[in-house]
């Protein structure tokens, strides 16, 4: 279980998200033709940098699932949230690397991103993953291929991913309807 001491009224949840919402919306950086033409990239680096707006992310994402004993982050902005989130449960963390970042045994995962391939991994030992509650974390849901990838890989080591989260999801490129039975929150949605 989860070290987290204390779950928050409902109220106070609201008003994190809703302060942290409107962070992510005053600091993203919005990136036309990025990584190629025709593709819009939202970086939140800007986001993540400012102490309020990280904190305010971060405490946001931790309130979903109290209970979870391991926090997962994608690679790579997701190590930065999958950290933050873990230290303030107080569980571990685990990063989802690309492919060939981790030594052998892997488990390794094959998906479509909205500009190409890709694979992930997480070790296949050395970490004990049967029966644990995940909290899934990246940083944008667009296509919905990485995240997708990402849990399933979690399924497939025994784990259960019992909720994943987002700080912005693109909307219209459908990436919510590719997400397994665990509930998806986003804090911005555009």
């Amino acid at each position: 279980m989860s070290k987290h001491s204390a779950v928050e009224p409902a109220d106070a949840v609201a008003g994190r998200s809703g302060q942290a919402a409107a962070m992510v919306r005053r600091y993203t950086r919005w990136a036309d033709g990025f990584p190629e033409p025709g593709v819009r990239f939202a970086d939140l680096t800007p986001v993540f940098a400012h102490p309020e707006g990280f904190r305010t992310v971060v405490d946001c994402l931790a309130a979903l699932v109290p209970d979870a004993d391991l926090v997962a982050g994608v690679d790579a902005r997701g190590f930065l949230l999958g950290a933050g989130v873990a230290t303030t449960l107080g569980t571990g963390v685990l990063a989802v690397r690309k492919r060939g970042k981790l030594p052998p045994p892997v488990i390794t995962r094959e998906y479509e991103l909205e500009y190409g391939t890709a694979a992930l991994e997480i070790p296949a030992t050395g970490v004990a993953l049967e029966g644990r509650r995940v909290l899934l974390l990246d940083d944008v849901l667009a296509t919905g291929g990485t995240l997708a990838a990402a849990a399933d890989l979690f399924a497939d080591a025994g784990a259960e991913v019992v909720a994943a989260a987002v700080v912005l999801e693109l909307e219209a490129l459908g990436g919510r309807a590719r997400q397994g039975e665990y509930p998806v929150t986003s804090i911005v949605t555009v």
